[in-house]
């Protein structure tokens, strides 16, 4: 039964050389109304998201033509912005900061619950392409910074910033909230959509050095997205 919740349909492009794991995720996502392409090279995958332009992109860490951190690499190397969720067998959590370096947007870790992986799914699917407007206003402005709701963008002055979308949710949620404390746990909640764990809190870490290298005048001594420490990160103006 198709899940009501997904109208209208999203295209997933599941890029897995595992026929079996492959086969079972492409049976559960369809019951749960999503369209899924399934690729089993990387290359192949990197093709179809330049010409299809899916939704989101499930990439297996391991693939026969290359590293899945390369291929996400590249997808953001060529401006393709849609979210990328990372599947991993690997539990080092060095694996995992790297796919977050190279742009992906979360990851799971194998083996995993066909539930877990719609929950995170849907997460990304609702923050890239739900409405991040409110009723309040369509542009957060905090000093020179300007994020423009309606638009998806974001301006430094009059420099427009080049971010991914976990980055874009990451400062609005920061911007909504300017002078204000947010713990690593609050935003996890606002920009991944689940509750947070020990590894989800650390990416936290990860995503805010990267935002920082885009917003800041000098990265290295932050004045705009500043750490308290114990306590969280704050945007002031």
């Amino acid at each position: 039964m198709r899940s009501a919740r997904m109208t209208p349909t999203f295209h997933l492009l599941l890029i897995e050389d595992d026929a079996a794991v492959a086969q079972a995720l492409q049976e559960g996502l369809r019951r749960e109304g999503y369209a899924v392409t399934w690729k089993t090279r990387g290359a192949e995958g990197m093709a179809l998201a330049q010409q299809g332009a899916p939704h989101l992109i499930l990439l297996d860490v391991r693939l026969p033509d290359g590293s899945g951190f390369d291929f996400c690499r590249q997808l953001r190397q060529k401006g393709l912005r849609m979210p990328v969720v990372m599947l991993t067998v690997q539990q080092d959590e060095m694996d995992k900061v790297l796919g977050l370096e190279m742009g992906a947007d979360d990851y799971v870790t194998k083996p995993f619950s066909l539930r877990e992986l719609l929950s995170r799914i849907r997460a990304q699917l609702r923050r890239a392409y739900g409405d991040l407007s409110n009723a309040e206003a369509d542009r957060l402005l905090v000093g020179d910074l300007v994020v423009d709701l309606s638009r998806g963008q974001a301006l430094r002055g009059d420099r427009p910033l080049n971010l991914t979308p976990t980055e874009f949710r990451l400062l609005v949620c920061l911007a909504r909230h300017p002078g204000q404390v947010l713990s690593r746990a609050q935003i996890v909640e606002a920009v991944w959509g689940h509750a947070a764990d020990a590894d989800i809190e650390r990416t936290v870490n990860v995503h805010i050095r990267r935002l920082r290298e885009k917003i800041e005048l000098q990265p290295s001594d932050p004045t705009l997205l500043v750490t308290v420490p114990g306590l969280g990160y704050k945007l002031v103006g």
